[in-house]
Order: structure tokens, then C-alpha cells, then sequence
């Protein structure tokens, strides 16, 4: 594994001198081009984060865990991991310390910390991404995007916890 960045950079190289490109050229204008993109996605950003601060500061995802515990439960995820799956398609540096705190609070090897790992690594900060992706587009309209991608993370945190059950 450790072999595996260096492969990649080595194809990288030899399908650029194959194939008659600059690779030094073709890096600096992608470069280039990286950096009005940046600006123009630093409003988004910031705005998010702003948002799950106040929403976090603010005591709101405690309110929404103990309304969403009753229902995460029937569907079998711990209430001990009901903030992860509410947090997680919002903030990916507020999910990481949750999944910390559990790590501390419940172990690694324990069921809930298994199902924490798994939530963590199996979903994406939603909200986040369609910033990215919808910023730099003429689509305002995000139509069934948001809703169908809050459903896969909520799937793939029932299927984490049903995984780490039996395996």
C-alpha cells in the first residue's frame, strides 16, 4: 500500500512522455486554474461552517438527537451513535470528534465503537459537497440530490450497524 502514491505519480509520468505532454506544464495551468475556483468557493464554505457552529453551539443537535434517538434505534443504530448520523452530513471535523469521543467513551473493539468507524467512513458531509458541486454551476436547484443523498447516509449508517451486528 505504501507503493501505491508513487505508482500512481511513475504512470502518471510515463503516460504524459507517451503521449507527448508537458507533465510540469499541464500541472501549473491546472494549478492556475485551481486557484479562481478556490475563491469562488470560499463564501460557500465559510458560510457552512458558520452554520453547523451555530447549530452546535447553540444546543440544537442535542435537541434533535433526543427527538431522532426513539426512531435510529428502531432502526437499529445504538442511541449512543444518533449525533454521528445527524452531525455526519454536516461536519466532517465535528463527526471526527464525536467518533473520537465514542472511541474514548466505548472502546474500538466494542459494538458501538465498530458501528461508529464504519458510520464515519461509509458517508460524506452531504451539505458540504453539494456546496462544492452546485457553487460553480448555473444549477440552483437541487431537486431530489439533497433529500436522495440524505437517505444514503442514513442507509448506509442502518447497514453499518446491521454489518458490525453479524460480522
Amino acid at each position: 500500500m505504501s507503493a501505491a502514491i508513487p505508482m500512481v505519480l511513475l504512470f502518471t509520468f510515463v503516460y504524459a512522455f507517451v503521449k507527448k505532454v508537458n507533465a510540469y506544464n499541464a500541472f501549473i495551468d491546472g494549478a492556475k486554474e485551481a486557484v479562481p475556483l478556490a475563491l469562488s468557493l470560499f463564501p460557500y464554505i465559510a458560510a457552512m461552517i458558520m452554520a453547523v457552529e451555530l447549530m452546535r453551539a447553540s444546543g440544537f443537535y442535542n435537541l434533535l438527537s433526543l427527538a431522532f434517538s426513539p426512531l435510529l434505534k428502531l432502526l437499529g443504530i445504538p442511541s449512543e451513535l444518533t449525533q454521528l448520523v445527524l452531525l455526519r452530513p454536516f461536519s466532517g471535523s465535528g463527526s471526527l470528534a464525536l467518533v473520537n469521543e465514542i472511541f474514548l467513551k466505548y472502546g474500538v473493539d466494542g459494538y458501538v465503537g465498530r458501528c461508529a468507524a464504519v458510520i464515519f467512513g461509509s458517508s460524506e458531509t452531504v451539505f458540504y459537497l453539494t456546496t462544492i458541486y452546485f457553487s460553480d454551476t448555473k444549477i440552483k436547484k437541487l431537486g431530489l440530490a439533497l433529500p436522495i443523498a440524505l437517505f444514503c447516509c442514513l442507509l448506509s449508517a442502518v447497514l453499518a450497524c446491521l454489518m458490525c451486528r453479524f460480522f
